[in-house]
């Protein structure tokens, strides 16, 4: 019995997956790269952030193959994606969170890194101010300030266990990432918990704890790594000479030489 092949075959048919729908990260996008196919050139097999909203092995799934055979829809109808995304990326960042509720490829498009590097590498980049507010009964909230617009934006409450923590650790990873880490619950004593907040999904995500528990210990980012050193704990040794440093390429804390002497900073 002769073999035909089908319709779709005799026309050289063949289905392109959408221009932005990736779970690969490229995130040295930003540190000069300008299109992802020179991140993909010079950054083999990158995929360094954490995007707890998009699963790593989600392509292996039969769902998602069922989904980049199907043709997505435009981002904006009557333009191809490149000059939906020249427009949406004009947008003003207030407005990116109206933008992403529009439809799950916009939210997909606003919480990856190439949506923000090409802003960024047309000097569209935004900075916000964020500023840690306690009442008086000790509650913490937050706010981040718009300096362009001079606004206050709205932003989602601090996980229930930093509500009201103390001595806790605060930096930026990835410039898009808020790690709040460490700290002294009222009850519960110090903490190892960390969270992060992404500017890109407006969400907060639990990230690795710590290797030890501690509360107002010295902290800083070198080379988007996260270090931590010293501080409190309840105990024996109340005050600690162990380090740690956090890596967000690879998502895990690891020790590195203790001090030489245990400090808290003042």
């Amino acid at each position: 019995m002769e073999h035909r092949p089908s319709p779709n075959a005799q026309r050289g048919f063949r289905v392109q997956a959408p221009l932005v729908d990736s779970v690969s990260c490229y995130c040295k996008v930003d540190a000069g790269l300008k299109t992802v196919a020179e991140a993909r050139k010079f950054v083999p097999g990158s995929k360094l952030c954490i995007q707890p909203d998009i699963n790593p092995n989600a392509h292996r799934t039969k769902n998602s193959r069922r989904e980049r055979s199907r043709v997505q829809p435009p981002l904006l109808p009557g333009l191809p994606d490149d000059l939906a995304i020249a427009c949406l990326i004009r947008v003003p960042r207030s407005e990116h969170r109206k933008l992403r509720l529009v439809c799950k490829r916009w939210y997909r498009l606003l919480a990856g890194n190439f949506f923000y590097s090409q802003r960024k590498s047309l000097g569209m980049a935004e900075e916000w101010v964020y500023v840690f507010k306690r009442d008086r009964d000790g509650k913490i909230s937050w706010n981040a300030f718009d300096p362009v617009y001079q606004l206050w934006q709205p932003l989602p409450p601090v996980p229930k266990q930093y509500s009201e923590a103390l001595g806790f650790g605060c930096a930026v990873l990835s410039g898009c990432h808020l790690y709040l880490f460490g700290g002294r619950d009222p009850l519960r004593g110090s903490m190892r918990r960390v969270h992060y907040y992404s500017a890109r999904t407006n969400k907060w995500y639990r990230a690795p704890d710590m290797l030890r528990k501690r509360h107002f210990f010295g902290s800083c980012v070198i080379n988007n790594c996260l270090y931590v050193a010293g501080g409190e704990c309840e105990g024996i040794q109340r005050t600690l000479r162990s380090a740690e440093v956090y890596d967000p390429n690879k998502n895990r804390w690891s020790f590195i030489a203790d001090m030489s002497t245990a400090m808290v900073p003042l």
